[in-house]
């Protein structure tokens, strides 16, 4: 079966690159009433995908949040890890593992040339689980902004505690499953495209629709957190809120959608182009925007710098 012998050749290229991430907390026991001593207690699991032969590695910043310690396995051998830095509105961290060398770096794709229909291999430690399962690319640039009230699961873990925006992800049908999270999406060529995040699902286990954070996004953001920089986005410099129906009518708005800028950072894009408060922002580079929701993916799809068309209704 020709589909067996590439899932075959790709799980025996990638897997060496792909790391199981065991999450520690300090957990206070004692008795009676009385505290003792504070010990390490595993809380959760994830997976992470190496970057460099001395061990750098990538995963999600929900996996990590919040660990006191991180001990992660590579090809059967166990490291202790640091956190090296975070992306928490990205979603994005990095690890190292202690005194790694000549560890198997993942060759890098590209996000930016998918097709809909193209076969991809979803790898990770779901359940504590090596495990590599095939499927298809299902959609790109899919958006979303995550909060408490989603239906989403990072793998059934809990919600982050920040607002992590997540633009032009990677729509699978590549089964994805607890442990997963921060696993690799990887191509026909064993190549990384994506890093696996997120599944829609009430029950918090996949149910056959899994996101990935692209490769070009994810390791960029990387590469900023390594080099000691803090990850940097586009940003229009104002403060939103969203405009529907009943507001439309409450205050005599001429449009009944959209987002409307209550303020204007000074010297911020926005300020510079000329927008006010008041604006109300109907689409972005042509595309129609419905919400403040809607303009903040939009904005963030973009890198700073870039030039955009902002449509407004003054």
């Amino acid at each position: 079966d020709e589909n067996a012998t590439l899932a075959a050749s790709v799980s025996q290229k990638c897997l060496p690159s792909v790391v199981a991430i065991d999450v520690y907390t300090n957990q206070q026991s004692g008795y009676y009433g009385y505290s003792t001593q504070n010990s390490l207690t595993e809380t959760s699991l994830g997976s992470g995908v190496v970057l460099s032969s001395d061990g750098y590695i990538v995963t999600n910043y929900h996996v990590i949040e919040g660990a006191d310690a991180l001990k992660v396995t590579i090809e059967g051998e166990e490291y202790d890890a640091d956190i090296i830095g975070s992306d928490p509105s990205s979603d994005i961290a990095v690890i190292k593992a202690k005194n790694a060398s000549g560890l198997t770096a993942m060759e890098l794709g590209d996000s930016d040339d998918l097709t809909v229909g193209e076969w991809v291999m979803s790898i990770g430690s779901p359940f504590g689980l090596e495990q590599s399962v095939a499927g298809i690319v299902s959609a790109t640039n899919r958006s979303q902004i995550m909060d408490n009230s989603s239906d989403s699961y990072q793998y059934g873990q809990q919600q982050p505690s920040t607002t992590t925006v997540y633009t032009n992800m990677i729509q699978t049908d590549a089964a994805i499953n607890p442990g997963n999270s921060g696993g690799a999406l990887v191509d026909k060529d064993g190549k990384l495209i994506g890093i696996n995040t997120l599944i829609t699902s009430y029950s918090g286990n996949y149910s056959g629709v899994g996101f990935a954070i692209p490769v070009n996004y994810a390791v960029n953001l990387a590469q900023q957190i390594i080099e000691g920089k803090t990850p940097t986005h586009a940003q229009l410099g104002v403060s939103l809120s969203t405009i529907n129906a009943q507001t439309a009518q409450r205050y005599g708005f001429s449009v009944d959608e959209g987002a409307y800028i209550a303020a204007v950072s000074s010297g911020s894009g926005a300020d510079s182009a000329g927008l006010k408060v008041g604006d109300i922002v109907t689409a972005f580079d042509g595309k129609k925007v419905s919400s403040a929701s809607d303009l903040m993916l939009a904005v963030r799809s973009k890198n700073p710098g870039d030039t955009a068309t902002v449509t407004i209704n003054r």
